[in-house]
């Protein structure tokens, strides 16, 4: 090889050793940029010149040209991106459940206020006071000033689990604006990189991290698959429907009118609705069976990852609607099916089942008493209206229809919700009696409603098995909320961890090393000084020789 060519086995190195300081500069300016991936120089041989070709020995006389800067890559694990993306859909998972049982416990024990069990315990206090003296009008005055607290307090527990449902519903707009924005920008960031990439001359590495990044958020939000093609787009799958394609991105949208009886949010993908245009040419969704983007009535479990993403347990943390006992009581297979798998519908359940319970065991009591010819109207011989609880508004019709269930039932059952004490006891609490007709205190009806409040025989939910009194009820669902939330909360402890450790391990693989870096300057550095002292040499023989001959 000619001295004039060695220059340019010089230039290379310089080149070379230029390109990958530069990138070292740009991996440490970006050593706390979240989403960076540590970008690596790799390099390679020039063509080699053959001097001569000797078939008789093992290697021909060749001539090295220089050093070639192949590419810039990133270093990344792409095993561990995809357990990290599906891990953290798990955490995110778990993380809303423990949050909506330990809201629920909150309510429960009405932190700012007045515990619901003490307003229970004071209405049997009454009831036990009454049966010592049946006839003191302060007793009946106090049994009914308990039953009407007993009332307001259940409201108001049940009035806060509705609110924390309804501020569940509101998150779920934001969560499906955010899905379909990374969607938007993940087809944006393909078409930039598959436009840069397709000389085969630049990796578009930047924009790579970005869309990385992106795919991690979008794992947060539900279970992704994904796939790069030969040109650079990613393809990606949200819980298993094509989401991000080639060439456009299927949006997910709400309903809020055909499927939630109290018009809860319900996401759906757009282009399986069943649609029709109006006269104005205005979009009016028909049907979107088939289209919803989760089957909740799924077991969820990890084996089969239906416990993953923060869209699927916001809704089915909050469910479909404000659940009565009529879920639990009249279709228990209903309630397995919809409502065991929802935190806040399951509480309220069966929370409304408890003053269901207590409401109409009281009324059955005064009801077989009100036969007493002591409690006849005087005027009529007829029994008068004693019950102490009765349905406000009993006159308007309320449509039962709730899921799959087209029941197209009106009820007037008592629920939290349509419940009172009867105007005729707080106008005058002493209107009952409690007199036999031969004037004797009615010892009978106080052993009846004191029964009513010891007698075990009512169950939270038809997955168990355990009998409860109106006392022990109470206790029980409180138990329940208590040891599910410390299981949703050692699952996502323990999934935090996991999450903590993949990501650990991809930090390890993708993330930038200050003392790293500071090497790799220090040799790129002393391979440019290298460089430069080898084309000073070659350019002093240059030198040499052409003053030797010109002389």
């Amino acid at each position: 090889m000619s001295l004039m060519a060695n220059l340019y086995v010089g230039q290379s190195g310089l080149t070379t050793s230029q390109n990958a300081l530069n990138t070292t500069a740009h991996n440490m300016a970006n050593l706390d940029t979240t989403g960076y991936t540590r970008q690596q120089v790799q390099q390679g041989t020039m063509p080699y010149q053959t001097l001569e070709r000797d078939y008789t020995v093992i290697a021909w006389k060749q001539i090295g040209t220089g050093v070639n800067y192949n590419h810039c890559k990133q270093v990344r694990g792409d095993f561990l991106d995809v357990e990290y993306r599906r891990e953290v859909g798990r955490k995110d998972f778990y993380d809303v459940s423990t949050r909506a049982l330990e809201e629920i416990e909150d309510q429960l024990q009405e932190m700012d206020g007045q515990e619901f069990a003490l307003s229970l315990n004071n209405f049997w206090t009454a009831v036990q006071e009454l049966a010592k003296d049946p006839c003191s009008a302060v007793n009946q005055s106090a049994l009914v000033t308990r039953a009407n607290e007993f009332l307001a307090r259940s409201k108001s527990v049940y009035e806060g689990l509705v609110a924390y449902q309804d501020n569940l519903d509101a998150t779920i707009e934001g969560i499906v604006e955010d899905i379909n924005y990374y969607g938007d920008r993940i087809k944006e960031l393909n078409e930039k990189i598959a436009e840069i990439e397709s000389s085969k001359q630049e990796h578009a590495n930047d924009l790579r991290d970005e869309r990385n990044l992106l795919l991690d958020k979008l794992g947060e939000y539900g279970k992704i698959d994904y796939k790069e093609d030969i040109f650079g787009n990613v393809t990606v799958l949200f819980e298993g429907t094509a989401f991000v394609t080639t060439d456009h991105v299927n949006h997910i949208a709400i309903d809020r009118t055909l499927e939630s009886c109290e018009r809860y949010a319900t996401p759906y993908w757009e282009f399986a609705a069943k649609t029709h245009y109006d006269k104005d040419g205005e979009k009016i969704v028909d049907s979107i069976d088939g289209a919803k983007i989760f089957d909740l009535t799924q077991t969820v479990s990890t084996s089969t990852n239906t416990d993953v993403g923060k869209l699927k347990s916001v809704l089915l943390a909050r469910g479909d609607h404000h659940a009565t006992y009529h879920d639990i009581y009249e279709d228990p297979d209903y309630y397995n099916k919809h409502i065991a798998q929802s935190v806040l519908m399951n509480v309220e359940a069966e929370f409304d089942q408890l003053i269901h319970f207590v409401v109409t065991e009281v009324n059955k009591v005064l009801e077989e008493a009100e036969s007493n010819p002591a409690n006849l109207d005087d005027t009529l011989g007829l029994p008068q209206d004693f019950d102490l609880f009765v349905v406000a508004n009993k006159d308007d019709k309320v449509m039962y229809d709730i899921g799959d269930i087209d029941k197209n039932t009106l009820y007037s059952g008592f629920t939290i919700m349509n419940t009172q004490v009867n105007s005729t006891f707080i106008q005058d609490p002493t209107v009952f009696t409690f007199r036999t007709i031969e004037g004797n205190e009615d010892m009978a009806t106080m052993e009846a409603l004191k029964k009513a409040f010891t007698t075990e025989d009512y169950v939270l939910n038809p997955n168990v098995s355990t009998k409860n009194s109106f006392i022990t009820y109470y206790n029980s669902l409180v138990s329940q909320v208590a040891n599910s939330g410390d299981v949703y909360k050692g699952i996502f402890e323990a999934q935090e961890k996991t999450v903590d450790a993949i990501d650990s391990g991809r930090e390890q693989i993708a993330g930038v090393s200050s003392d790293e870096e500071l090497e790799l300057m220090i040799m790129f550095q002393n391979a440019y000084n290298a460089s430069s002292r080898y084309i000073n040499v070659v350019s002093e023989m240059l030198e040499h020789l052409l003053n030797t001959l010109g002389s």
